[in-house]
């Protein structure tokens, strides 16, 4: 039974079926992997937050912005491992990412 502002729902049986999930932690210590770096190239690395959201977790997106502000860019949805490479970077140039 669930409990709101508009009152109780109906009581359901046990086990019908239901899941809840809920929205999974973000990735944690996300860092550059110095392996990957080239002149143009950044290669980042991240770990898996500590709640998946009662489902694993099994892709990523990775934003970047250019260092200033707070509006970031998807530079790639669907990466299906925790390891990217960021690729044809302006050198010089200060990059935020957000995965």
């Amino acid at each position: 039974m669930a409990t709101n502002t508009y009152g109780d729902s109906l009581v359901s049986a046990k086990g019908n079926g239901a899941v809840i999930l809920t929205i999974p932690d973000a990735p944690t210590f996300l860092s550059e992997n110095y392996q990957l770096r080239t002149a143009n190239n950044l290669g980042l690395t991240w770990e898996l937050g500590s709640a998946d959201g009662g489902s694993p977790v099994i892709d990523y997106i990775v934003s970047y912005n250019e260092g200033s502000g707070n509006t970031f860019v998807v530079l790639e949805s669907g990466v299906l491992t925790r390891t990217y490479t960021a690729k044809l970077l302006e050198p010089g140039t200060t990059y935020k990412f957000k995965v």
